[in-house]
């Protein structure tokens, strides 16, 4: 997969894309990175890339020509068009459904803005998706792209040691993930629950889906109204509900 950023701090990005599992997503050659100064790309002499809102108002707005001149070039050559996510308040908010979705494409472009707002033909002509992290504003698109390029990152073949990881992960299954127990067994009088030390790996596979449904119904009961669930797991929430 190749990434594209176009951020008017590209510096943000230095720790972030260099450690941990990013790197090891390049070395690995899963994924690429290229994260540029969109204003290199405007046709100002200044290389201004904002200006004041037609029929005034507060703040100033990001002119459409340098981010049209930065997409066309980072994208030069690709075989299939790219996503061109913008990072936007406004936009759909991104679950882990999206990134599963954008973890099958070639090439993502994310659009990391600032200042009061887009030309609004950015959004109507350039790009594919709009995206948010939740209904809060931040100073710029950077960090919260940031948290979508590991989200997807992740997910690529090769990436995690263990495949398995990122399919049982919260939200995958569309549960809450269960707890979690390691050495040692007991700990200041807290014992690991014995049925994890059983060896009865069918006992632990209803353990764990029995506390993942627990798990959501005390923390986002509003997943399971999104959720098919089997006769058996329709029995467990019901003793669930009759405990609580």
């Amino acid at each position: 997969m190749n990434i594209s950023i176009l951020s008017l701090f590209p510096e943000m990005f230095e720790g972030v894309l260099h450690t941990s599992i990013l790197k090891k997503a390049q070395e690995n050659e899963a994924v690429s990175f290229t994260v540029t100064d969109f204003r290199e790309y405007s046709e100002n002499k200044h290389h201004k890339v904002d200006d004041y809102p037609y029929g005034g108002g507060a703040g100033m707005v990001l002119k459409p020509e340098p981010l049209f001149n930065a997409v066309a070039a980072v994208t030069e050559g690709a075989k299939k068009p790219p996503r061109v996510i913008l990072m936007c308040p406004q936009g759909e908010r991104f679950t882990q459904a999206k990134a599963e979705e954008l973890a099958l494409e070639e090439n993502l472009v994310f659009i990391c803005g600032h200042y009061e707002g887009y030309d609004e033909r950015i959004r109507e002509h350039l790009v594919t998706d709009e995206l948010s992290l939740g209904d809060f504003v931040l100073t710029g698109g950077e960090i919260a792209s940031m948290a979508i390029v590991d989200s997807v990152v992740r997910l690529l073949p090769g990436v995690l040691g263990n495949h398995a990881s990122s399919v049982e992960d919260s939200f995958s299954t569309g549960l809450l993930e269960h707890p979690h127990y390691t050495r040692p067994a007991t700990y200041d009088g807290h014992a690991v629950p014995s049925v994890l030390l059983s060896g009865n790996h069918g006992e632990i596979e209803k353990w764990r889906m029995e506390q993942s449904l627990k798990r959501t119904l005390e923390r986002r009961p509003d997943m399971l109204d999104e959720l098919t669930l089997s006769p058996e797991q329709k029995k467990i929430i019901e003793r669930l509900k009759s405990k609580r």
